[in-house]
């Protein structure tokens, strides 16, 4: 029964991730390509190369795919590069299912500074995806997630980096303005990536002073189905003790919370706060 879980676990894996690849793919091929962009991407470095390369655009991701794979896999841990090497393999063949299906596909919006927005738009969901299993599509993905990992920076802000040197890439083959919208789409797609991956993950402490103690306690407990810590609290002004009820909710928990004090204690004292990254760490 255990071996079926994890075979079952590791199907629902496998389609998450090729979702991904595919939303990635669709985002280069059908947005990235047409606008004639680097944007902070192998693939924005591969579209560069191949005015100079005579090779399809699927072959030389595949390549500098490779190359990064090796790094990531030794830097990144096992599960990362196991991860990685499926997407890595699967982004240049749905790429090249693209050119197939596809051939010398045009703008679909007429406008380069409208691919450039839609190319951020949908990659960002796709790498916010991969990044929250754990994985990447490879390529500079991989130099951010080692950028994260060793000088513990922001993955948005590390994919911004890594991809101003891609953006520049655009100087050697296209115009100014071509150039200048590839640092540009470089520099919002960090942001934008970081709002998919950081806002998912954030959570609210939630610091409550109510008459309605028990009830509170019990709501948090027995509906949000979560955990409270509660402290002794002395006011300032006249020295009357207080108890104070705090818990770590999500969004969701959060407004069924604000609900429930909002109907039951409307003079409540509450204090709200975001948090990510949390975890326990273990005393050695």
């Amino acid at each position: 029964m255990k071996k079926k879980l994890n075979y079952i676990n590791i199907i629902k894996e496998t389609v998450i991730l090729t979702v991904a690849v595919v939303i990635i793919a669709a985002a280069v091929y059908f947005f990235l390509v047409p606008s004639h962009t680097s944007v902070s991407s192998i693939s924005g470095l591969g579209i560069v190369l191949s005015n100079f390369v005579p090779l399809q655009l699927s072959a030389i991701t595949m390549i500098l795919n490779v190359v990064l794979l090796i790094i990531g896999f030794i830097t990144c841990g096992r599960e990362f590069g196991v991860k990685t090497v499926y997407t890595s393999v699967m982004l240049p063949l749905f790429l090249g299912l693209f050119e197939i299906i596809f051939p010398n596909f045009g703008s679909m919006t007429d406008s380069q500074e409208l691919d450039v927005l839609c190319y951020i738009l949908v990659v960002s969901v796709g790498l916010s995806i991969l990044f929250n299993r754990n994985a990447s599509s490879g390529g500079l993905d991989i130099v951010a997630k080692i950028m994260n990992k060793y000088l513990h920076m922001e993955l948005g802000k590390a994919m911004s980096l890594s991809g101003m040197c891609v953006a520049l890439s655009a100087a050697l083959v296209y115009d100014k303005k071509t150039v200048v919208l590839s640092i540009l789409g470089t520099y919002f797609n960090g942001i934008v990536l970081d709002h998919f991956i950081f806002d998912h993950n954030i959570k609210r402490r939630v610091c409550i002073i109510t008459k309605k103690e028990e009830e509170l306690r019990q709501f948090i407990i027995h509906d949000l189905h979560s955990g409270a810590t509660i402290y002794e609290a002395i006011g300032a002004y006249n020295m009357e003790k207080r108890r104070e009820i705090i818990t770590i909710v999500d969004k969701g928990e959060y407004q069924k919370l604000m609900k429930f004090i909002n109907q039951e204690d409307p003079k409540a004292f509450i204090t709200v706060y975001n948090v990510s990254n949390m975890r326990y760490q273990p005393k050695k």
